[in-house]
């Protein structure tokens, strides 16, 4: 079979920025399968096992159908609307062969505005439909985690396309395809606000629509395997370094600060964490150190390339306490939080910390740092002077829209599916968990209200 291997690796063609941005892209789809997959099914209550890896499961593969077909388009495509793109296949071949191409940003040289186009990728569009994808679909798996144990399956099946559709292609090209909010000099470098604030303030929102679990599963949750849910959270961890690694498009001196940023963060939230319960509860948890880890992969996510490495520190210090507080003691004293059953606290974990994030972004932004990322004149932190304060405005500005959009869309997306379909499962399926909902069990053992057969033995 002839092949024309200078056909196939065109000039403009970077081969390690190429394998750098498919192995990053792997890396965060293996946070979602198997990582998050294995997280929730080992998280939660043994009769709701299957239910929840299969929510992910799912999810991951709907995503990527609805992706390819419209929504990469609508995130990262022509512009409709200053918040929305068009919406349009990403199948074809020339498409998806030709150079990457990134959105434009708007420069102010003092004589008006220069469009001027951020370093091109030296790669197939191809690697950068399949990264933006891993970030979409990893973003309703995390949705999924304020909602397990008791939404109707049917229901989340058509949930998923509609949120991404309606919500996520928004804040995606808002941010980062070439939006209003882009343009403006917001920063977020890997999806602090696009992923993680969007996915915790709609997974809050979708839970209080839902309604939550039955009052026994509320009293008594435990996790059915502690060991596997620490392999789901390690697969988490280290899948961030594709998660921030991969955020430049490139291979160069910004992915290894990320890289490096990323776990200095997460480490140091994951101790803080630990030591807050053992001071606070005179015990440490293994679940509160995943979700110190959590946090600080978090908060990290949206300046992983663009804050030194003691800022880092500073945000790992931050975000293993302050969503420690929201979510151990303030959560307990809130009427609204206690109403509302965000299952496994996507709210505390993901929302508060993001917004964290975006914050000590707009404060610790290092100039040159941001100069790499987005060639917006003077994007940098409040710690460096200059007009950093206005930095910071940007971000409080861009964390509010994300806000007000998650909330709004989200309602009026449960709020038309549940004209046609539950939101809830039945009562008789939230009482038996996953053998009503799919006829499976996460563990095929002698138990759990089966009666024991003397005759069998």
């Amino acid at each position: 079979m002839a092949f024309n291997i200078s056909e196939a690796a065109p000039d403009w063609l970077n081969k390690g920025d190429n394998a750098w941005q498919m192995i990053s892209a792997t890396l965060v789809g293996i946070q979602s399968v198997p990582g998050l997959v294995i997280l929730y099914g080992s998280i939660v209550k043994k009769k709701w096992a299957v239910n929840s890896a299969f929510m992910a499961l799912y999810a991951f593969a709907a995503v990527l159908i609805c992706w390819v077909c419209w929504a990469y388009k609508m995130s990262f495509g022509e512009e409709l609307l200053p918040f929305w793109g068009k919406p349009g296949f990403s199948l074809g071949q020339n498409y998806l062969l030709a150079q990457a191409e990134l959105p434009e940003s708007t420069q102010y040289d003092g004589a008006g505005g220069v469009a001027t186009a951020m370093a091109q990728p030296y790669y197939p569009m191809a690697s950068l439909v399949y990264f933006q994808f891993v970030f979409a679909a990893i973003t309703l798996i995390l949705l999924a985690g304020s909602l397990l144990g008791r939404m109707n399956f049917k229901a989340w099946v058509v949930f998923v396309p509609l949120w991404l559709t309606f919500s996520y292609t928004v804040g995606a090209f808002s941010m980062w395809g070439g939006g209003f909010l882009f343009h403006w000099g917001v920063m977020d470098y890997a999806g602090g606000y696009v992923i993680h604030l969007s996915s915790g303030i709609a997974g809050l929102t979708a839970a209080y629509w839902v309604g939550p679990r039955t009052q026994s599963d509320r009293e008594d949750f435990t996790p059915n395997n502690i060991l596997l849910t620490l392999m789901g959270a390690g697969l988490l961890w280290m899948g961030w370094s594709g998660f921030n690694g991969g955020a430049p498009y490139a291979v160069n001196l910004v992915a290894s600060m990320a890289v490096l940023n990323t776990h200095i963060c997460a480490a140091t939230s994951l101790v803080v964490w630990t030591c807050m319960d053992v001071i606070y509860f005179n015990k440490p948890s293994v679940i509160g150190a995943i979700q110190g880890m959590i946090t600080g992969l978090v908060c990290i996510t949206p300046g992983a390339g663009l804050v030194q490495g003691w800022a880092a520190l500073i945000m790992g210090i931050l975000s293993g306490s302050i969503p420690w507080f929201t979510m151990m003691i303030l959560h307990k004293r809130s009427k609204l939080l206690q109403k509302v059953d965000d299952t496994l606290g996507m709210f505390h974990t993901h929302a508060v910390a993001g917004l964290l994030g975006g914050i000590c972004t707009g404060i610790f932004a290092e100039p040159k740092l941001s100069r790499l990322f987005l060639p917006v004149p003077g994007s940098r932190g409040l710690t460096y002077g200059g007009p950093g304060g206005m930095q910071l405005l940007k971000q409080l500005v861009a964390a509010a829209f994300i806000i007000g959009l998650n909330v709004v869309v989200t309602s009026i997306i449960c709020l038309a599916i549940r004209v046609v379909i539950p939101l809830r499962m039945s009562e008789e399926q939230l009482l038996v968990g996953d053998d009503a909902v799919h006829g499976e069990e996460a563990y095929a053992l002698w138990g759990d209200g089966k009666k024991f057969d003397e005759e069998s033995i």
